[in-house]
């Protein structure tokens, strides 16, 4: 049977006062079929547009764990990208560290592809996008789990999670941007920021060879201000490395000779000032650790002595006035036995 042309009408008036509703102000509730369609506020098109930017830009995310900071960075008209904007993240489950193996409960890190497939506009969260996990790298280190998203509702188990009105706003940031042609949006995730006195702080920590290996990465970006195309070769990242026929590299196979890289020059300088304050750093630590071990154990060599010496004095007293087991008393004389309390009289009968 036909529906009503008032009916269709009428329900496109209800979508578009809706679609006007979340571009002022507020967000669709959960229970809305159309939450993953609803407009950018005027405000975030607003500020786009002030730094130099467009809904349908290149985008690009990037996430610090210990900070729990989830910074979304826009292209602008200069082929530059610049911060947009920082949300907090509400929860990610586990600690510092790269996620390994299916239950875990560890939320990935390293550098993910995300695409329109990876969107999800019907999830039971509010809205969620996948992170990609496990990707080229992670299957090379035969690293396992699924459905590690990006999503709404405050509650992680191995997922970056972040209020509703957030994750409205970054969702529709994502498909503005794959609207716009761009076909991925580059996800850079790392534990921290990425200083020379950060990895010191963790120099003894299992993860500080990966870490190391993603470094490069965080400081490419850092330099140049636009996401570095990101591979694997010899089970490991590479950034801005192609072959010479363009094919993607293998991941377990040798790297190919890197050809000219206008940032070589820029990254080795950044690189060696890094390594110089890391080195000193670790020493730094190192030095202290020692001393404070040092410390420890003169100060309990120090009380055994006081100990020793203690029960020395204690021994040398006893012995002048008298060692040996101490006299006792001797027991008191017994007393006269105790006389039974007399029972008592019967109360005199009734006359």
């Amino acid at each position: 049977m036909a529906v009503p042309f008032s009916r269709i009408v009428a329900f496109a008036m209800v979508v578009v006062a809706t679609l006007a509703l979340a571009g002022c102000g507020g967000i669709m509730p959960k229970s809305s079929p159309m939450r993953a369609q609803q407009s950018l506020k005027t405000a975030t098109v607003d500020k786009l547009k002030a730094m130099g930017s467009s809904p349908g830009q290149a985008m690009a995310i990037r996430v610090f764990k210990q900070s729990n900071e989830f910074e979304v960075w826009k292209r602008t008209a200069s082929g530059s990208f610049k911060l947009f904007k920082t949300y907090d993240i509400c929860a990610y489950s586990g600690t510092l560290g790269p996620k390994v193996k299916e239950g875990d409960r560890q939320a990935p890190e390293g550098f993910y592809n995300i695409t329109p497939a990876l969107m999800n506009p019907n999830s039971s969260y509010y809205l969620s996008f996948d992170t990609g996990f496990p990707n080229k790298f992670d299957r090379a280190h035969g690293r396992t789990g699924s459905n590690l998203m990006v999503h709404g509702d405050c509650s992680s188990r191995g997922c970056y999670t972040m209020t509703d009105e957030a994750i409205a706003e970054i969702y529709a940031l994502v498909r503005e941007s794959f609207a716009g042609g761009n076909a991925v949006v580059q996800m850079q995730i790392f534990p921290f920021r990425m200083t020379p006195q950060k990895l010191a702080a963790h120099s003894s920590d299992p993860s500080i060879g990966f870490w190391m290996n993603i470094k490069e990465g965080y400081d490419r970006f850092e330099l140049a201000k636009v996401p570095p195309a990101w591979d694997v070769c010899e089970k490991k990242y590479v950034f801005d490395l192609k072959r010479a026929d363009g094919q993607p590299l293998e991941a377990a196979a040798a790297c190919p000779a890197r050809g000219d890289d206008p940032l070589l020059a820029a990254l080795q300088a950044r690189q060696a000032a890094d390594n110089q304050v890391y080195e000193t750093q670790v020493a730094s630590i190192a030095d202290r650790a020692q001393k404070t071990a040092a410390a420890a154990e003169a100060d309990a060599a120090a009380k055994a002595a006081a100990k020793a010496r203690g029960e020395a004095v204690g021994g040398f007293v006893s012995g002048i006035f008298g060692g040996g087991a101490p006299a006792t008393a001797p027991d008191p004389a017994p007393g006269p036995a105790a006389v039974p309390a007399p029972a008592p009289l019967p109360a005199p009968k009734g006359t």
